[in-house]
């Protein structure tokens, strides 16, 4: 026998003879003298205390889907394909109440908006559906909105800009849900040397893909000088609304030749 198998029947003796041991005393509980009983519960549940710990985890990795996952369906001939972190692995800060003018929620993601008294939260969320292919989503909850805008940044990484011309067409795609009907926007946003160029789609809510795709072609970039690239994502008429956004991701391919 090995020394691996070895170790692992030991702890499943030992787990066996605590949990008889627990489940004679829960039994024993309404017969049990007090003085004893109090040092049980005080047991008990710091026992409970550390279970406690270690089904949150156990259910937060086990769950699905996956964590850190970027498979998602992207075209055949894609150079470049990305899942942001917001939407892939857990936030130190998952969630802001009374969201300020501007919030970064993790290190590609700002939300933005003039609201002078802000009724605005901004919560990251586990994805449990089967369906799912993030591990999280957003949810963003608007009640009174007084201001002008309210957007939502993206940062793409370097990777992005590396190679990339005015023959490629890049695809957001998105998976949302929402109270009541609004009108998302997505701008794209290509810095090359003092130029910025920005190209303005909106997104089909009521289609069953939501999609869109920049075809680069249109543009005036200066493919030697691209240094960063983000993307803005527009809600227009968002107040008193809930809108749950469950997947991002981005790809970029090469346009056939004509």
């Amino acid at each position: 026998m090995s020394e691996k198998t070895s170790s692992r029947l030991a702890r499943r003796a030992l787990q066996a003879i605590v949990l008889r041991r627990w489940t004679r005393a829960a039994a024993a509980a309404p017969d049990t003298p007090l003085s004893e009983l109090r040092n049980l519960r005080g047991a008990a549940r710091r026992l409970r205390q550390q279970l406690d710990r270690l089904l949150y985890v156990a259910e937060e990795r086990l769950a699905l889907p996956l964590i850190g996952n970027q498979s998602f369906p992207r075209p055949a001939d894609a150079d470049w394909a990305w899942r942001p972190e917001l939407w892939r692995g857990p936030l130190p800060q998952p969630g802001i109440a009374s969201v300020p003018g501007k919030a970064p929620l993790g290190e590609e993601a700002t939300l933005f908006h003039d609201c002078p008294r802000s009724e605005i939260t901004l919560r990251q969320i586990r994805n449990l559906r089967e369906s799912d292919l993030a591990p999280y989503g957003l949810r963003l909850d608007v009640f009174r909105f007084r201001g002008s805008y309210l957007s939502l940044a993206v940062t793409l990484p370097q990777e992005a800009c590396e190679g990339l011309t005015r023959r490629h067409l890049l695809r957001v795609e998105t998976i949302a849900e929402m109270e009541k009907p609004l009108e998302l926007f997505a701008r794209l946003n290509i810095r090359h040397g003092p130029n910025t160029e920005q190209v303005v789609r909106e997104l089909p809510l009521n289609a069953e893909e939501i999609n869109v795709e920049f075809d680069l072609a249109y543009t005036r970039l200066n493919e030697k000088r691209v240094d960063a690239m983000w993307l803005d994502l527009i809600f227009e008429g968002p107040e008193m609304n809930e809108v749950i956004l469950r997947d991002l991701t981005f790809s970029r391919r090469p346009r056939a030749e004509l």
